[in-house]
């Protein structure tokens, strides 16, 4: 109790002079807080950069949870060649920064594209630029693909938090004990309905946590989209406000801080929720099963209500 409160001391101190610093250098003036009250610069700077984020970090989150269960169960097979590659995948991607993963994704395409157009795989780049690269905005021009400041940083922050999200996956599915497969193959289930039915389910549970702490850092690394120009809450509230508005760098910082920290706050108690509605959906249907205790069998109850009450 001692430590703490001298702590807990030191730390008000801290905080009381870094305060008093702030005021002393005006940083409290009316005029460098102001246009955080206008309706104007949340209309067209803030929120639209807070929108860009969102759409990033959701539809990353979706991609790397795919890639995350897909790689994560591959490396999980009893065949070598397709465990091993998974592995090889899984760990590139896992060792290679995200920022120069962007960076790979927005100025690598446009620098060999032309070489591939005349090769003879020019057809195939081709059509998987209409077809399916085409959703996140990526074009094609006689041979020249471009790939958007968007599509980069969602393939980065794809990569990058899928490739942690698979060691996630095979991390849960592999701390269930293993009398729950070995129970669930003695019934007779092959090894795709034991992970299917028995071990995912069990898994997610395991696994939701580490989860929810990746899909937050994927929603923070959104502003590494700053260094190529997406125009994202960073981008948008942190540079364009100060130099629009009285170069208020600290203010426009603090309030793009908050912001992140309410979001982030927003995700983890939607994550708690669920956890704790998954956790009584299975009490309840374990109750419902074994309500009035397990199925009389054959006879008895006739037994007994043959039986005169004296």
């Amino acid at each position: 109790m001692i430590l703490t409160v001298v702590v807990s001391a030191a730390l008000a101190a801290i905080f009381a002079a870094l305060i008093w610093r702030l005021a002393d250098k005006g940083q409290f003036a009316e005029r460098l807080w102001t246009p955080f009250t206008k309706w104007t610069v949340w209309r067209h700077l803030i929120i639209p950069g807070l929108l860009n984020t969102l759409k990033a970090a959701a539809v990353a989150t979706v991609l790397a949870l795919l890639f995350g269960v897909v790689f994560g169960l591959a490396r999980l097979s009893d065949h070598w060649w397709i465990r091993l590659p998974a592995g090889a995948v899984v760990e590139f991607f896992r060792g290679i920064p995200l920022l120069i993963l962007i960076f790979l994704a927005f100025f690598v395409p446009n620098k060999i594209s032309p070489e591939i157009a005349e090769s003879q795989f020019g057809q195939l780049q081709r059509l998987s630029v209409d077809y399916f690269f085409s959703v996140f905005g990526v074009e094609s021009n006689a041979g020249v693909v471009t790939v958007p400041a968007f599509a980069a940083v969602v393939f980065g922050l794809t990569m990058y938090n899928g490739a942690v999200l698979a060691e996630v996956v095979r991390a849960g599915v592999l701390s269930i004990p293993k009398g729950q497969s070995e129970a669930a193959y003695s019934i007779g289930l092959r090894k795709n309905g034991v992970m299917r039915l028995v071990l995912l389910p069990q898994a997610i549970t395991v696994m939701m946590p580490a989860i929810v702490s990746q899909i937050v850092v994927l929603l923070k690394d959104t502003a590494l989209g700053f260094i190529i120009a997406y125009p994202e809450l960073l981008q948008a509230g942190f540079k364009q406000v100060p130099a629009n508005y009285e170069n208020n760098v600290l203010q426009a910082g603090i309030v793009v801080a908050v912001i992140y920290i309410a979001i982030n706050m927003s995700v983890s108690q939607l994550a708690t929720w669920l956890e704790a509605r998954s956790r009584r959906s299975r009490k309840t249907q374990a109750k419902t099963l074994g309500a009035g205790g397990a199925p009389p069998a054959a006879g008895v109850g006739v037994r007994e209500q043959a039986v005169p009450s004296t």
